[in-house]
This record gives C-alpha cells, sequence and structure tokens, in this order.
C-alpha cells in the first residue's frame, strides 16, 4: 500500500513513519523543506509554506491513503476571532484542499486526525461518537469544521475518510504538558507540585496504541466513513498521573494536597483559569466502537509506555 503523510516530522508522524516503515508499506511525505529525519527510502515532495495554496498534484499519483496529521496547535498574542483564522488556514482550508484533489486523483482513503476537542473540554460521562460535538475553543472549531467538510466531501465522491479523535497522546519525545511532566520527573531532585488532591478520571492515549489504530484503519475495510474516539484502557486522575511518571524514573512524587477550588481561583486571577480547568477536570472517552467494529485493542499500557520512555532515555 502506498501511504502519504502530511505532519510527518512531528511528535506523531515521526513514531507513525518508523512503523510503516517496519511494516514495510511504501511511504511518501509532504514537508515544507526537505528533512534527514527519516531514511531515503521515504520519498519527500517538498511544498513549501503549507498556508500559500501548495501544489499537491505530483505527491498524489498511485497513493492509496493519506494520513493526515498536520495542524496548527497554537497561535499566541491574536485575539480570539483572528486565532480562528489562523487554525483555519491549516486545519480546516489546507486539509480540504488536499481531501478534494485526493479524491479527483483516485486516492481511495482519507485519515483526519482530529481532536477529542471536539467533543468537548470535560465531562462527566465518557464521550463517544454518537455525542452532539461540542468543541470549545479555535483549534478544535477548525478541526470539527474540518471533519464537516471531510464528510461531505466523501458523501460526493468516492473518496473514503476516516476520522480519529485522540486525547492526550503519550510518549518519548511528547510535546506540551506531558513532555514538561517528563522533564519534572527526569531532574535529579523533583520538586514538589500542589497536586495531591485532584480526584478527577482522565483518558489518554499511548503512542504506540495510536500509531497501531491509525494503521488499522489504512487497512480495515469497515473503517470506511467512520469517526472513532480512541483511548488507553487505562484512565488516571492527575495525581495518579504524575506518581505513574515518576515512579517510571525511579522516584517518588511529593504531590501536597492543595485545594482545587484554591487553585482554580489562583488560576484565575492570573488569567489561567482555562488551563486550571483541564488539568482538573475529567475527561474519559468511550473506545468500545473502535472495539467491535474493527476488533482493535490497545497494544500497550500506560506502564509498559512509560518504561519505553526511560529506556529511550538510556539509549541516548
Amino acid at each position: 500500500m502506498k501511504v502519504l503523510l502530511t505532519g510527518a516530522t512531528g511528535f506523531i508522524g515521526q513514531n507513525l513513519v518508523a512503523e510503516l516503515i517496519y511494516q514495510k508499506f511504501n511511504v511518501s511525505i509532504l514537508v515544507r523543506q526537505k528533512t534527514n529525519l527519516f531514511p531515503d527510502t521515504v520519498k519527500q515532495f517538498i511544498v513549501g509554506d503549507f498556508g500559500s495554496s501548495p501544489d499537491f498534484s505530483a505527491s498524489l499519483a498511485g497513493v492509496d491513503c493519506i494520513i493526515y496529521l498536520a495542524g496548527k496547535a497554537h497561535v499566541l498574542g491574536k485575539t480570539r476571532g483572528s486565532v480562528l483564522r489562523d487554525f483555519r488556514k491549516i486545519n480546516t482550508e489546507l486539509t480540504l484542499n488536499l481531501a478534494k484533489k485526493a479524491a479527483v486523483s483516485g486516492v481511495k482513503r482519507f485519515i483526519f486526525l482530529s481532536s477529542i476537542g471536539v467533543n468537548g473540554n470535560q465531562n462527566y460521562q465518557s464521550f463517544s461518537e454518537t455525542d452532539i460535538p461540542n468543541p470549545q475553543e479555535p483549534y478544535a472549531i477548525s478541526k470539527y469544521e474540518a471533519e464537516q467538510g471531510l464528510l461531505k466531501l466523501a458523501k460526493n465522491s468516492s473518496l473514503e475518510v476516516v476520522i480519529i479523535r485522540p486525547p492526550l497522546v503519550y510518549g518519548n519525545n511528547a510535546p506540551g504538558n506531558f513532555g514538561r511532566l517528563i522533564q519534572w520527573a527526569r531532574a535529579k531532585i523533583i520538586f514538589p507540585l500542589p497536586l495531591g488532591a485532584v480526584n478527577n478520571v482522565r483518558s489518554l492515549i499511548a503512542i504506540d496504541n495510536l500509531v497501531n489504530f491509525i494503521i488499522t484503519c489504512a487497512l480495515h475495510p469497515k473503517a470506511a466513513n467512520e469517526i472513532f474516539l480512541i483511548s488507553d484502557e487505562d484512565v488516571v486522575s492527575t495525581t495518579e498521573l504524575l506518581n505513574k511518571v515518576a515512579m517510571a524514573f525511579n522516584k517518588k512524587a511529593i504531590l501536597l494536597p492543595v485545594p482545587v477550588s484554591l487553585m482554580i481561583a489562583v488560576a484565575k486571577i492570573l488569567g489561567r483559569e482555562a488551563d486550571a480547568v483541564r488539568l482538573f477536570s475529567s475527561l474519559t472517552v468511550d473506545s468500545s466502537k473502535a472495539r467491535i467494529l474493527l476488533n482493535w485493542r490497545p497494544i500497550t499500557t500506560m506502564s509498559r509506555q512509560l518504561s519505553k520512555i526511560k529506556a529511550n532515555e538510556k539509549i541516548i
């Protein structure tokens, strides 16, 4: 199978390309500029700035499946309206531009990595594919609009669309909050955190599980024109996650039982209320559709993925 990826140089993309190569897929990638991250067997199509209507035509010949991982996740120092416009340019318009050209070129399947944020930022009952979407932030709104455009395209063409909404993805070299958590655990002396009284419940997904699921969606006939919410089988509180990460690095977390209400109040004063809500609220995912329809199961556990991060550190 010939697979074309966007976002190949990112955290998820690098892991996915490595596994696709291992499984003998014919892999090509769309990149802004040439990269040395991959072997010569990975054909690179250099398209320059993704925000300037790049020409995809040469890259689509003979492609069976496109895996769309590219996306803008952060825009700083702008108003909400201008932030949403920036997100839409990459996460919505570029996605649909490539998908439309893929449909014309005879590409069979288009896999779009969306976000659990399309469902919402928190819940008391696990999100599922049948829930009414409730994106709250510009990033999630732009992803949802891309989903809607892709599903409409699938109805009006022969292109099969698969949409995946993962929660937080973790693994070696993960960016964002999980990356900062690993840096905390790797320190010679890990400093105390005021997070010993957080009783939330969170779903996450290990990078090995996400990569395995994406490849399953590339191959499985029943994945066509479906939306999937996926996660690890483990669910953890923020407090439990901190303890697990520290243990993976043979450390003991010192977590002070500061009341969550007090921390949210302080965060509000500092203008970080939204970040605090994400940290302290619950967000769980029902992955039963993937298990039933595709017979998919996570291939690793949180403990094994964390151990793999520690093992990789020793190799480096």
